[in-house]
């Protein structure tokens, strides 16, 4: 209805000159119009007809600082497939792709697309109802050790395993300084477990573990805890139902639902070999590779040399 009024009244202006006035100026000075304006609509109304008076495009012909078409793909691919943020994007297209674009430029970007909104679980929170984020200085001061129950992969759709339903435990630890992390599946879910976990990570840690943060879990009790501690490591049991004091483990949990699991959505696992082979190529890629938020963008291995050579004797 805007652009109708529009041409009705660029028409009535024509016809005002032809019909009233018959005078360019007297009728522009009149209606409060531009003689350039009026000269300019009965141009494309002489060309085009009634369609020349509707309003047009101002967005320039060419635009050559516009962003790349590429970079914007790579901007969608990065926000649909693993929900990432304006400024994670903004980090993973310098590290990965040399590509320098402003955090405010990927939103605008992401906004204009109709893409702004993350899911519900990864909005923005206030700063006063975050919960404070912490961190040990240095490597082994303190490992949180969490375990997340896995369900079975399978084809969406298929039916599930015959006979005993197949279940997985992944174990999760994660340094509280540097945030490497180890990773394992286990069919069992039990004290025997966790100390064969406990001993895993110990072997694959490089440097010394002085404490071990878990929650109350009855894989952790007493057989646990005394191995622990009879490896010259203390053993930190977190208060009951306050999951956030293992925030960190808590937190990777979440970024394997999203970055790992949601990407093997159609594969078949059901044997503890093969989910370990494909977990063990997620755990090298988050330790190595994968820039971290809460690192300012280092990968934990990076933030585990900078510690290092920080305390190295000069």
């Amino acid at each position: 209805m805007q652009l109708d009024r529009q041409v009705r009244r660029r028409l009535a202006v024509q016809r005002h000159v032809e019909e009233v006035t018959g005078n360019v100026a007297m009728t522009c000075r009149y209606l409060g119009v531009s003689r350039q304006a009026y000269y300019t609509w009965l141009r494309r109304y002489e060309t085009e007809g009634v369609d020349g008076l509707c309003d047009r495009s101002r967005r320039p012909r060419t635009s050559p600082q516009a962003t790349r078409a590429e970079v914007i793909d790579k901007i969608i691919h990065l926000r649909q497939n693993y929900h990432f943020g304006p400024r994670k994007i903004q980090t993973y297209l310098k590290r990965y792709h040399d590509i320098e674009i402003s955090t405010s430029g990927v939103w605008r970007i992401l906004k204009r697309l109709g893409m702004g909104k993350l899911p519900a679980n990864q909005r923005y929170k206030r700063h006063d109802r975050r919960w404070k984020r912490y961190e040990k200085q240095r490597p082994g001061h303190q490992v949180q050790i969490d375990v997340k129950f896995v369900e079975p992969l399978t084809p969406v759709g298929a039916a599930k395993p015959v006979g005993r339903r197949g279940k997985f435990y992944q174990y999760t630890a994660i340094d509280d300084c540097t945030r490497l992390r180890v990773l394992k599946i286990y069919p069992r879910n039990n004290q025997k477990t966790a100390i064969q976990f406990v001993d895993h990570v110990l072997a694959q840690l490089p440097f010394a573990v002085e404490a071990i943060q878990t929650d109350n879990g009855a894989e952790f009790q007493s057989a646990f805890h005394w191995h622990v501690q009879d490896k010259g490591i203390r053993h930190i049991y977190i208060k009951p139902r306050t999951p956030r004091l293992n925030g960190k483990v808590e937190r990777s949990h979440r970024i394997d639902a999203e970055e790992f699991y949601r990407l093997l959505d159609g594969v078949v696992i059901d044997d503890t070999n093969i989910f370990n082979a494909k977990l063990q190529e997620w755990q090298d890629y988050y330790n190595y590779h994968r820039p971290h938020g809460g690192l300012d963008g280092q990968t934990p291995y990076e933030r585990l040399r900078q510690k290092t050579q920080a305390e190295a004797p000069v």
